[in-house]
């Protein structure tokens, strides 16, 4: 099941999308009024826009201005708005983003596409491990996916290892909708308690919110701990509530497809100017097909590499790769720049790190600080020195580590809205 335009040659696939960025431009110039603003007091014409080169022309939407001028963004009644969904928060205080009927259809659409990407089908049954309350578009998206999709769905929600098992062995799921770093957690409940989870049926795991590759498509840390304690398929996703669409791994795991019929794709520099492919940058969408708040050159604040050669399963989209970290939580650290997912890699190294919560804060003159709350059976100074070692080697520093109880570092790794963990904390301001 791969969209037809998803297999076309490159200029099939941008004639398409200047078509509906055309479409685009003069359904924001009628309905939106944040962006008939936009365009009048920065001269933009919309007769001017006709290619995705055209693109460079329009000012970006940061999420700043999404968040101060959120009622804006709107573009349909109130009367026809069917859900609301916000952003988790990570970055600042969550957005909210509207959805119509429409835009739900094109959620379950984008999900159905998703999980036919990493060869799922509707002879599956899915488990969701994640939650589906609490206005979280995630959870929501792989259910109507799902649906969509024709494949089974069992709704079991976050955490609870036993309750995750007792629903693997009644149900036989073939696929999981996970938080890589919780597979962890699943297995070793699984020897704790004698389950046999190497045959229970499990082929594959459809992972969010964590990293599970290096960004040569290599597996990570995680990603390794993972595969050698249970050999299961693990397809990365990426996406936010912001764009309602999803880049899901393949069969070939080299990367996020791109749905051209759903989002326009562009890498800028700080300037606002694309950047060579392969370079990385700031990932930048403009939604396609969104009925009540689409988005036009908005930046998500992810730094990322886009790869644009063809893919070997068919598709000739852009694919992008791992999440190289948040522009926000960029860290200049003793003339090094650092970003908190390669410091979480790190930590996964070692088995004696229970859980962590990674801070970022100014010191006394100014400049940035790292430090590390670290939950241990082994509070010994030499584990702070094996660590402290490990990061010297790897990233060429050294961060503070401090001993801190489970219970500690779970309150800090509880989200607002208590949807996705936290693993780290920005104190910069």
């Amino acid at each position: 099941m791969i969209p037809e335009i998803e297999k076309a040659d490159k200029q099939t696939i941008k004639a398409f999308q200047e078509e509906k960025l055309r479409e685009l431009i003069s359904y924001l110039q009628e309905k939106s009024p944040y962006y008939r603003r936009l365009f009048k007091s920065h001269k933009i014409v919309a007769e001017d826009i006709q290619t995705l080169d055209d693109l460079v022309k329009i000012t970006p939407t940061t999420k700043e201005e999404l968040q101060k001028h959120n009622p804006d963004f709107l573009c349909v009644s109130k009367t026809n708005i069917v859900d609301y969904v916000t952003t988790s928060g990570t970055l600042g205080d969550p957005v909210t983003v509207a959805l119509t009927d429409a835009d739900l259809e094109r959620l379950a659409y984008n999900e159905s596409i998703s999980f036919a990407c990493a060869g799922i089908t509707k002879e599956d049954v899915l488990q969701l491990t994640t939650t589906m309350d609490r206005r979280f578009i995630a959870g929501l998206a792989y259910f109507l996916g799902a649906r969509k999709l024709g494949a089974g769905i069992i709704r079991v929600g976050a955490g609870i290892p036993e309750l995750q098992w007792d629903t693997i062995v009644k149900f036989k799921p073939s696929y999981l909708i996970v938080v890589p770093s919780f597979l962890l957690k699943l297995v070793s409940y699984a020897e704790e308690h004698g389950i046999d989870y190497k045959n229970s049926g499990i082929k594959g795991a459809v992972c969010i919110g964590e990293s599970l590759r290096n960004q040569d498509f290599s597996l990570n840390i995680l990603g390794n701990k993972i595969k050698e304690k249970w050999d299961i398929d693990l397809f990365s996703t990426y996406a936010s509530t912001e764009m309602s669409t999803a880049f899901t791994e393949c069969s070939e795991m080299q990367g996020g497809h791109q749905h051209p019929e759903l989002i326009i794709v562009e890498v800028l520099d700080n300037n606002n100017q694309p950047v060579p492919a392969g370079t990385e940058g700031e990932l930048t969408i403009t939604t396609l097909g969104v009925e009540a708040m689409p988005l036009l050159r908005f930046k998500t604040g992810d730094i990322v590499v886009a790869h644009n050669d063809p893919c070997a399963c068919g598709r000739n989209t852009v694919r992008i790769g791992p999440l190289v970290g948040r522009k926000k939580q960029m860290v200049k650290y003793k003339g090094t720049t650092l970003y908190p997912p390669a410091m979480d890699n790190l930590l996964n190294d070692f088995t004696e790190v229970e859980s962590h919560v990674i801070e970022i804060y100014h010191n006394d003159i100014g400049t940035d600080e790292i430090g590390i709350k670290i939950a241990s059976n082994n509070q010994s100074d030499e584990l702070q020195n094996e660590i402290r070692d490990h990061f010297r080697s790897k990233l060429r520093v050294a961060p503070k580590i401090e001993y801190c109880s489970n219970a500690e570092i779970q309150k800090l790794r509880s989200s607002m809205l208590g949807r996705k963990p936290v693993t780290v904390i920005d104190r910069r301001g």
